[in-house]
Formats: C-alpha cells, structure tokens, sequence
C-alpha cells in the first residue's frame, strides 16, 4: 500500500512538473476606451477574472484606450489577483480612424512573458490591424499568441487572413495561437492552409457576435471569433463562450459592454 501511494505521488509530481495548463481568455470589448464606466469595467473585470491571460481586440487608438486597460487592471489587482499587462502602439491602418491597439493582460503567478510584445510588420501593408504578438512561457513551456481583429466583413477580412498561412515560415521556433475577431467564420476555406499545417480550432458552430435585436431567445449573429493552436505542441483540455448578455435586461444594455462573447480556451503544453 505504501508503496502504491509512493508511486501514485511521484506519478503526480512528474505531471505537475512536465505539463502546463493555461487558461486564456479572447475578447472584442467594441471601442474599448474612456467610454466605459466603471461600472462595465467592474463588470469585465469580473467576467474574466478567472483566466491566466486576456488577450483584448479594438482597444481605442486615441485618448483614453490606453488608459481604459489600466483601469481594468486596478479592479483587476482588487479581485484576489495580481495582474499585469501590455498595450500595442496604434495599428498603422491607412485611414487614422481605422487605427486601434490591442492589448495583454495576465497573471504572473501563472505565466511569464518573455521578451517585448510586437506588431507584426511583415504584412502592415497588407493587413489594415496588423497583429499583436507576445510570447508567454508556464513552467518553462514558451508559446507565443497571435491576437488580431480583422477588417470588416463587408471588406473582405479573407484578403487579411490568407496571410497567417505563411506566418510559421517568419516564425519558425514559435508555438503560435492565432485568436481574436476575424470577422469570418473558422470554417472558412481561407482557413484550410493553416488546418493543413496541424491548427486546429477550438470552437466549432459557436455564434459569437450579437444580434441588434433578439429573436426570441436567439441573440447570437455570426460566427467571427475564434483561436487556432498548433496540435502537435499543444493540447485543447475544453473551450466555449461566455454568453455574459444574459446579465443584462436588454440587447442594447449588454451591447454597451460589447457586441462580441468572449472566448477561451484551456491549453495543456508539455516539456
């Protein structure tokens, strides 16, 4: 018996040591800046609070976009968490009211970040919100998340994502997640040369955005956030949404928070 207990422990300890689970969070918070109150910050701050790292999309390029983002954190540090968290420079779109920043915000207890984060500019030209990119490593594992948010669908976000095809040739040593906003669903053709490359999605016929009105109980659109792992350096333990709308009265009360469900999904990265 003793001895079974032993090795039960050392069987334990070893899978602690050689295993990692991170839990990230993906959000379009629409217009993220001096417009929201606290109120809807303490509300964020609360839906997410639970998570490792929070990767956020349309965050203002302008005054107050920046500082929104701390604000989130002071609550953040108040929930029984430390945080910390990293901001993207302005997206080099082509017409100044196009341009947003992107940022991290995560738990140090649970990841490090190594190194700066980046935009990528390999495609600024091609790609109105060029990536944001940062590279985290739990127990010693590094990964790197590729957050995005695409054009809108009335601009084609294909011509964007067709590019990330050719991201593992740039970023050769990265285990890359894409995730964020593509405004376009991720069972898209336009998908196909990353599935060919092993990138598996985490949701599968998930709406994500949000009606103007509900249908009845119907409130979701489209299907246009997603994240993308590599399943060879990686491992999905579960995924979903959170349907944070169902707090509020109305549609349009939960929209002042946003017009996107937040998406997660919970990674197992080994040695």
């Amino acid at each position: 018996m003793k001895n079974t207990k032993f090795f039960l422990l050392f069987f334990l300890l070893l899978l602690n040591t050689c295993f990692a689970q991170v839990s990230i969070c993906s959000w379009n918070l629409k217009d993220f800046g001096r417009s929201k109150s606290d109120d809807e910050l303490e509300f964020i701050a609360t839906t997410v609070k639970t998570f490792d790292i929070i990767t956020i999309q349309e965050v203002v390029a302008g005054n107050g976009g920046a500082q929104a983002v701390a604000r989130l954190v002071a609550i953040l540090n108040r929930k029984g968490a430390q945080w910390d968290y990293s901001i993207s420079d302005p997206t080099s779109s082509s017409e100044p009211s196009r341009r947003e920043r992107y940022a991290y915000v995560w738990k140090p207890s649970r990841v490090k970040k190594i190194g700066k984060s980046w935009l990528d500019q390999h495609f600024e030209n091609s790609i109105e919100r060029e990536p944001y990119m940062a590279t985290f490593s739990a127990k010693g594992v590094p990964f790197t998340l590729v957050s995005f948010h695409a054009v809108p669908k009335n601009r084609n976000p294909e011509h964007e994502i067709k590019y990330f095809k050719l991201f593992s040739s740039y970023y050769p040593t990265l285990n890359l997640i894409f995730m964020g906003d593509f405004n376009c669903s991720p069972s898209h053709t336009v998908f196909n040369p990353l599935r060919a490359e092993g990138y598996r999605c985490t949701l599968h016929n998930q709406k994500t955005s949000l009606k103007q009105r509900c249908k009845g109980t119907d409130c979701l659109a489209s299907e246009y956030d997603a994240m993308f792992f590599f399943a060879t350096k990686c491992s999905l333990k579960n995924s979903g949404v959170l349907h944070f709308y169902r707090s509020f009265t109305t549609l349009k009360e939960a929209r002042k928070i946003s017009d996107h469900l937040p998406i997660w999904g919970t990674f197992v990265f080994s040695k």
